[in-house]
């Protein structure tokens, strides 16, 4: 029993959760936010009259993709920051985290 013990405490100081660094929080921020933005230009160029052939539905759809998932990590990576500097806690930062990337997003639509 005492070698299982060892183990375990072995096991528990070799994976204890590392917080990553502000720097690269920032980093995956900023990166997030500027696929966002691609992807919301992206959509905003594209001319809906040429949908009609599916040839070109690849790059709009692909923006819409894109755009989605960098949108949700952001939502999170932000909730996360926010929950971190202890201004509100799980569902509410995860909640105004979201409202910040919508008018994010709806300012960058022009709407």
């Amino acid at each position: 029993m005492n070698e299982f013990s060892e183990v375990e405490a072995l096991l528990r100081s070799a994976l204890v959760p590392v917080e990553p660094s502000e720097a690269l929080s920032d980093r995956l921020e900023r990166g997030l936010s500027e696929l966002a933005d691609m992807a919301a230009d992206e959509l905003a160029d594209f001319e809906f009259e040429t949908m009609r052939d599916p040839r070109n539905w690849g790059r709009p759809a692909a923006a819409l993709v894109v755009g989605a998932g960098a949108a949700g990590a952001l939502v999170i990576v932000r909730a996360r920051q926010r929950q971190k500097r202890r201004q509100s806690s799980g569902l509410r930062a995860l909640e105004q985290s979201m409202r910040d990337v919508a008018g994010d997003l709806q300012k960058r639509l022009g709407r």
